[in-house]
């Protein structure tokens, strides 16, 4: 750590979120350290992950300021992004503009992108990740893991629940993000206008990996039109995603240190 930057690390693990907080470190250019953890083979996290946050889970982030000797731990990735964004991405375009011309501090004048990027922040990983841990539980009633002599009666549930639980309620969140990249601010190709923010970076993962998964088109089986014919903007979008950079850089990383990079366990 030099004198100038802190000393940031990432307790990564396998088949996490972890990936999107490699990719926004990635983008904010900061030097920063990957602490390398493996999933059991039951698929949980490994127990020294509760060393460094009482939950266990990752991602958590442990950033050491300059100067300091006591370390600052962050969990809960749209926290982490957030600090980070807040502290690391000056001069950057990752946070929108906050305030229209004139209106600085006043109740109202915040910028439609602005309000796009602070909603997401929540949005993903409150409504929209629970519906895909949703799709997620009732997936694995049909896999390996289950016996084999109940997997049959598994397997018709899982299907049941997902046709009239899972499907109904992906669907709006489908609807508003394809609605939302239909009106993105000054016609960009981004959720929040032009630009790339953190928000995307935030939510690259809940789609890629699922799209990497094919779960995507496997929960859209019951459908007459194929999932990527029916959210044509959010496919572009993935595609988007998926090329850009600094997403990348952080699969490159990721796949130099382990071999390979699957996103999802």
């Amino acid at each position: 750590m030099s004198q100038d930057n802190p000393k940031v690390v990432l307790h990564w693990l396998n088949g996490s979120r972890a990936f999107s907080t490699t990719w926004l470190l990635e983008e904010l250019g900061i030097p920063y350290e990957l602490d390398i953890h493996h999933r059991l083979p039951n698929a949980m996290a490994p127990p020294e992950l509760e060393d460094l946050h009482v939950l266990g889970k990752s991602p958590v982030l442990s950033i050491t300021p300059p100067g300091s000797s006591e370390r600052i731990v962050l969990a809960e990735s749209a926290f982490i992004t957030q600090y980070l964004s807040d502290h690391f991405a000056k001069g950057k375009k990752l946070i929108p503009t906050r305030w229209k011309d004139g209106q600085e501090g006043r109740v109202g004048g915040e910028t439609e992108s602005w309000m796009r990027y602070q909603y997401l922040l929540y949005y993903i990983e409150g409504s929209f990740m629970a519906a895909m841990v949703h799709n997620v539980i009732f997936t694995g009633l049909k896999g390996q893991r289950i016996p084999f002599f109940i997997r049959p009666f598994t397997k018709l549930l899982a299907n049941q629940l997902i046709a009239m639980l899972v499907i109904p309620n992906m669907k709006k969140h489908f609807a508003l993000l394809e609605r939302y990249l239909a009106t993105s601010p000054e016609g960009g190709s981004y959720i929040c206008g032009p630009n790339l923010t953190s928000a995307d970076i935030l939510l690259s993962f809940r789609l890629l990996a699922f799209d990497e998964a094919g779960a995507f088109e496997e929960m859209w089986a019951w459908e007459k039109t194929p999932f990527k014919e029916s959210y044509p903007k959010l496919q572009a979008y993935m595609e988007l995603l998926s090329n850009e950079p600094g997403w990348k850089r952080a699969l490159e990383k990721i796949t130099k240190m382990e071999g390979s990079c699957p996103l999802l366990p």
